[in-house]
C-alpha cells in the first residue's frame, strides 16, 4: 500500500510517501524552490519522493491531506461570519483543496480520471498528535500539539495506545499560545515567518520585567486550557493577513494598539536590540514556559500516562523544552524532527494508516536522513564543471582529516548522505567550527551566517559522552532539547554555550549517522572534547540541497573547507 501525505497551501510545504507504513522519503519544498518556509503545492517535493519509491502517480493507493473542512464547522462558520474581510483567503485556501486531485495531475501531465488514489483529509491537530506518536515507537503516551491554529483549534491533547489515537479537549481559536508568541515577534520587529525561534534566543539575555503583564496577556484556566486577553490582539476582530503562495509565506501584524500603548513603540526591524526589548523576550517566554508547563503538567494527571509525544509549532521551543521531564513528572518525552508544520505530510499519512485502516505499527523514526541525497559521481562532475580545485579522501582518512582542520580554528561546511527531514542540520547538510574558541559565535556571524548577534550556535556531542559535559542525562537526537552545560565544562567550549549557560544539544549516535560521528570521535581524540559546534549550511536562504547549492554558498562565504562526499575543496 502506498500512501502520499501532503502538506499543501500552508507555509512548510512537504511531501512524505509510505509504502506499507514504512516512510520512504520525505522533503520540504523550500529545499527546491529556496524560499524559506515555502507554502503553495509542493510540486517538487512530490515528484522526488516518487522518484525514491520508484513508482507513477497513477500507482498511490491513498493521498493523505492535513486538513479537515468539516471538523468544527460550525466555529469556523461563526468566525467566517464575523471576519468576512479574512474568510477571502480561507474561501481561496478552500478552493485550492478542492481541486487537489486536478492540480497534482497537472503537475504529471495527467489527466484527473488517471489518478485512482482515495483522498483522505485529516484534521490538523490529529497529524501533528499522529506524526508523534506514531512514529516514536512508543505504544502508549499523552499526546499533544500545540501551535497557532490549524482546523480552528491551536491546542489539542489526547492519548495514544496502539494503532489508536483519542482526543480528549480542544482549545480554540482566538485563544493561542503560538499566536501570541508570533504577535511579540513581530512587535520586536522580526516579522519574518517563523521567526519566533530568534525571540527564544534574545530571551535569555533580558530579565521578565514585565512579568505581570504577561500574566495578564495570558491566563490558565481552570481546566487544561488557557485564555488570551483578546484586547491586546487584533486577530478576532480583523482576521489574520495571511499568505501562503509558492514564495515565502506572510502572516500580517497580530498585536493591538493596547499592547503598543502598554509596552511602548514597537521595534523597527533593522533597529537596535535594547534592554527593553530584552525584557520583554524574556517575560513572553517566561510565560509560555509556566503556561505549557502546566498545562502538561495536568494533562501527565489527568491521563495516567508516562509517556508524552508532543508536536506543533510551539514543540520547537526548546528551552520549555527542556524543563519538561524534571517539572511536569512525565519520564519520558518524544519530539520528531519535523515538529512544526512540514511533518503534517508524515502525520496525515500515518493517522490514516494505523488510526483509519487499522493497520499495524513498525515504523520508528529514530534518524532525521529521510531526504535528498547524491551521488560521489554527481558531486565530481558539479565540481569538474565549477572549476574547483579538490583533492579526494579515503572515508577511512576523511575524519581525521577534517576533525584536524577544526582543530586548527578552520569552518567546514559539511555536506554528505541525505538531508535532514525539518528544520535542523544534524550533520549531513553542516557547517563545524571548534566549540573551544570563545570567539568562534562571532567569526561565524561575520564570515558566514551574517545573523543576529544574540542568537546562539549550538552542539553536537557524541551521545555517550553528553552526561560528561551536559546536566541532566541528555537525549536529543534532533537538536529540540536544551540542556545547562556542567559548570566545569563551559571554559573547554565556551562558543556554542549561551549567555544562560545553556545549549540547545545535539547528542551524535553512532548508529544513525557513523560517518557524523566518526569525526566528532576524530576531534575529541585529538582535542579531548567530543562536542562541534553545528550550524545549517546556509546563508539567509533555506538549508543547501544540491551540490551545486552547496558550492555556491561556499564560494560566496568565507568559509575555509567545503567537503561533499569524499571531495575536499580548501
Amino acid at each position: 500500500m502506498i500512501i502520499l501525505g501532503l502538506n499543501c497551501f500552508h507555509g512548510d510545504a512537504s511531501a512524505a510517501i509510505f509504502r506499507d507504513g514504512e516512510l520512504i522519503a520525505a522533503v520540504e519544498e523550500e529545499r527546491f524552490n529556496r524560499f524559506k518556509h515555502s507554502g503553495g503545492f509542493p510540486s517538487n517535493s512530490i515528484r522526488w519522493c516518487l522518484s525514491q519509491a520508484g513508482i507513477d502517480l497513477r500507482e498511490i493507493d491513498y493521498v493523505a491531506i492535513p486538513r479537515k473542512s468539516s471538523a468544527h464547522i460550525l466555529r469556523k462558520l461563526i468566525w467566517a461570519a464575523r471576519l468576512p474581510v479574512a474568510s477571502s483567503s480561507r474561501i481561496k485556501a478552500l478552493q485550492n483543496f478542492v481541486s487537489l486531485k486536478q492540480q497534482l495531475a497537472a503537475c504529471f501531465g495527467l489527466n484527473a480520471k488517471e489518478i485512482k488514489a482515495e483522498f483522505k483529509f485529516v484534521e490538523h491537530h490529529l497529524a501533528h498528535m499522529s506524526s508523534s506518536f506514531y512514529v516514536s515507537g512508543r505504544q502508549n503516551a499523552a499526546v499533544v500539539s500545540i501551535d497557532g491554529m490549524g482546523d480552528h483549534a491551536s491546542m489539542v491533547w489526547g492519548i495514544g495506545d496502539g494503532k489508536k489515537l483519542t482526543i480528549k479537549d480542544y482549545v480554540y481559536f482566538p485563544h493561542s499560545i503560538g499566536f501570541l508568541y508570533t504577535a511579540i515577534t513581530q512587535y520586536l520587529g522580526m516579522r519574518a515567518y517563523g521567526d519566533e525561534y530568534k525571540t527564544m534566543g534574545l530571551a535569555s539575555y533580558g530579565n521578565p520585567k514585565y512579568e505581570d503583564i504577561f500574566n495578564q496577556i495570558i491566563q490558565i484556566g481552570k481546566s487544561i486550557d488557557f485564555k488570551l486577553d483578546l484586547s491586546y490582539f487584533i486577530h478576532h476582530t480583523k482576521g489574520i493577513d495571511m499568505t501562503f503562495g509558492t514564495g515565502e509565506p506572510y502572516i500580517g501584524p497580530m498585536f493591538s494598539d493596547k499592547l503598543v500603548k502598554t509596552l511602548g513603540p514597537p521595534r523597527e526591524s533593522g533597529s537596535p536590540v535594547t534592554s527593553n526589548h530584552k525584557d520583554i523576550a524574556s517575560s513572553l517566554q517566561n510565560r509560555t514556559e509556566a503556561i505549557v508547563l502546566e498545562l502538561l503538567s495536568r494533562i501527565r494527571t489527568s491521563s495516567g500516562q508516562r509517556n508524552l509525544c508532543y508536536a506543533g509549532g510551539v514543540a520547537f521551543n526548546c528551552v520549555v523544552n527542556g524543563r519538561i521531564l524534571a517539572e511536569t513528572g512525565f519520564d519520558d518525552l518524544y519530539i520528531q524532527p519535523a515538529a512544526g508544520d512540514a511533518g503534517l505530510a508524515i502525520g496525515a499519512s500515518l493517522f490514516l494508516y494505523h488510526h483509519i485502516l487499522d493497520k499495524p505499527r513498525k515504523f520508528i523514526m529514530n534518524h532525521s536522513y529521510w531526504g535528498p541525497q547524491y551521488s560521489n559521481d554527481h558531486i565530481k562532475d558539479e565540481l569538474r564543471a565549477s572549476g574547483a580545485a579538490f583533492s579526494i579522501k579515503d572515508e577511512s582518512d576523511l575524519a581525521d582529516y577534517i576533525a584536524s582542520k577544526l582543530a586548527e580554528g578552520k569552518i567546514v561546511a559539511w555536506y554528505q548522505g541525505k538531508s535532514e527531514w525539518g528544520p535542523r542540520a544534524l550533520g549531513n547538510r553542516s557547517i563545524l567550527a571548534d566549540p573551544r574558541q570563545k570567539n568562534m559565535k562571532e567569526i561565524l556571524n561575520e564570515k558566514i551566517k551574517n545573523r543576529e548577534t544574540f542568537r546562539p550556535f549550538a552542539p553536537s556531542v557524541l551521545k555517550e559522552k553528553s552526561q560528561d559535559w551536559f546536566e541532566d542525562n541528555p537525549n536529543s537526537p534532533f537538536m529540540l532539547i536544551t540542556y545547562n552545560a556542567k559548570q566545569e565544562k563551559i571554559k573547554h567550549i565556551p562558543a556554542p554555550i549561551h549567555v544562560d549557560g545553556s545549549a540547545r544539544i545535539q547528542t551524535v549516535d553512532k548508529s544513525t549517522n557513523p560517518l557524523y560521528w566518526n569525526l566528532i570521535k576524530q576531534f575529541e581524540n585529538q582535542t579531548g572534547v567530543p562536542v562541534l559546534i553545528n550550524t545549517s549550511f546556509n546563508e539567509s536562504e533555506p538549508i543547501v540541497d544540491t551540490p551545486k547549492q552547496a558550492l555556491s554558498t561556499f564560494k560566496r562565504t568565507n568559509m575555509d573547507i567545503l567537503v561533499m562526499g569524499n571531495y575536499v575543496i580548501e
